[in-house]
């Protein structure tokens, strides 16, 4: 079976996942790239040594010309999504689209249109759901170790969130909405897939309580030669943060899902640790993890009642995968191969992607409007029918 070839616009952060996607002779080759920014794209040449210097090209639309590519790889800052989605979409193009799908509910629902229309696969890249410790719980659940879900609490702790999003683009609102929409993309993704709803009503409460009063950049300049290389500690010691900071460091949602599940995600960016931690309650148990990559545990609760017992009922060992993010980059890309190639179901979802944004969206405007609840916008059930019918008529 010959390679899927790749071509890749964006070749900033999430350069990992071409890097995982290129694997000549084993399904996906890396043909071409793109990106407005001509030292990236000199970056681009040196890691994929494959390519020639016209194989790298400063305008998306420029790649879409060329017969000799089967599918592009859109990781692109959050605010192009979807017009760059939508030139692929609509040039024939299968996409892979890095998540979140976009930052806004209209723009992800544009995207799908415009994937409805052309009947061009498209594919939304949420790996989470290839990671092992979250495959992991959705394997408890549906066991039935503790019962029906009822209710799921999400606490996100992010150590280098200073680093990762108030250093660059992600700190300006006009980019990411928030970090309620653009972080928590993943977490309200897998909320939703492990307790079997989408969720409809949502309230939210957030702060920028530290960053907004670090040092910053002036306009126009660099970011430290040591960014994503050294980390300040405590959090109130960093510097050369982004010029323009107007997204919220700490933020707490609520959701109400259409199945009646009530579910809650806390996030901050300047814990001293970096993970996730999920607690799930049913009708006869409860889970929670403790660790999100290999060698963490799963521990489920299913007899009672007691006080807390930290040996558990049951534990689960989440297994060791090679490759970055747990090994949910190469998995993802093998899925979206065969996707390109074959069509049907996958365990991503543009549906579902389009709902995780429209939760972080919707909670981002209630944070900011005093904590008032929101509803989600709902789907044209068109598009709902086409996706879940994976993209067949």
């Amino acid at each position: 079976m010959e390679d899927v070839r790749l071509g890749v616009i964006g070749l900033g952060l999430r350069i990992s996942l071409p890097a995982a996607a290129h694997r000549p002779g084993r399904g996906t080759v890396v043909a071409a790239v793109c990106d407005n920014d001509p030292a990236a794209l000199r970056r681009g040449l040196e890691r994929f040594d494959s390519l020639k210097p016209q194989d790298a090209v400063t305008d998306h639309r420029e790649l879409l010309t060329r017969d000799d590519l089967d599918a592009v790889l859109v990781v692109t800052p959050d605010d192009t999504h979807e017009r760059i989605a939508v030139d692929c979409l609509r040039a024939g193009k299968p996409v892979y689209l890095e998540k979140p799908m976009h930052i806004t509910v209209e723009g992800c629902d544009a995207i799908l249109r415009a994937a409805y229309e052309t009947g061009t696969r498209l594919y939304v890249g949420h790996n989470m759901r290839h990671m092992g410790v979250v495959r992991q719980m959705r394997e408890v659940i549906a066991r039935g170790d503790i019962g029906e879900p009822k209710t799921v609490w999400v606490r996100h702790f992010v150590s280098y969130g200073g680093d990762f999003y108030f250093k660059d683009w992600h700190a300006d609102r006009r980019r990411t909405t928030g970090l309620l929409l653009q972080k928590a993309a993943h977490d309200l993704d897998v909320v939703h897939w492990l307790a079997g709803g989408y969720t409809e009503r949502v309230n939210a409460f957030g702060s920028l309580m530290l960053h907004g009063d670090l040092p910053r950049r002036e306009p126009g300049t660099p970011r430290p030669d040591n960014w994503l290389k050294e980390y300040e500690w405590p959090p109130t010691a960093r510097t050369g943060l982004h010029h323009h900071i107007d997204v919220e460091d700490v933020s707490v949602m609520n959701m109400r899902l259409d199945n009646g599940v009530i579910a809650a995600y806390q996030q901050c960016h300047f814990s001293p640790d970096y993970f996730r931690n999920y607690t799930v309650i049913g009708t006869e148990g409860r889970l929670e993890n403790f660790g999100d990559e290999a060698g963490a545990e799963v521990r489920v609760w299913n007899t009672g009642p007691s006080r807390y017992r930290p040996d558990c009922d049951i534990s689960y060992l989440v297994p060791d995968v090679s490759g970055t993010h747990g090994g949910s980059d190469v998995a993802i890309m093998e899925e979206f191969a065969r996707f390109v190639r074959e069509g049907g179901p996958t365990d991503t979802s543009p549906v579902a992607a389009r709902m995780s944004v429209a939760a972080g969206y919707m909670a981002t405007m209630s944070l900011r409007d005093g904590g008032r609840p929101y509803d989600i916008p709902p789907l044209d059930p068109d598009l709902v029918a086409y996706f879940a019918g994976a993209q067949q008529r």
